[in-house]
């Protein structure tokens, strides 16, 4: 979504009642979500929160690294 519509928090706020998934991956490159990303996860998954979705979050990017040791990163920058 980032890629496309961009404005990624507001188009989630503003489409909530229709989102079932959402899945993460960097930007650009679809690597691990840390720091070197363009997006802020964290801030990304707590606005997620706020609207009261309950579904599913995919961790979907291509670890350039060990990959137990991005998705335990992974998990801890989306747990909010």
């Amino acid at each position: 979504m980032q890629i496309m519509p961009g404005d990624w928090i507001e188009t989630t706020r503003a489409n909530q009642q229709s989102i079932a998934l959402s899945n993460t991956a960097g930007v650009p490159g679809r690597n691990e979500i840390d720091d070197t990303q363009e997006l802020n996860y964290r801030r990304v998954m707590q606005a997620i929160a706020d609207t009261g979705f309950t579904a599913y979050v995919g961790q979907e990017f291509v670890p350039k690294r060990d990959p137990l040791t991005s998705l335990k990163q992974a998990y801890e920058i989306c747990d909010v």
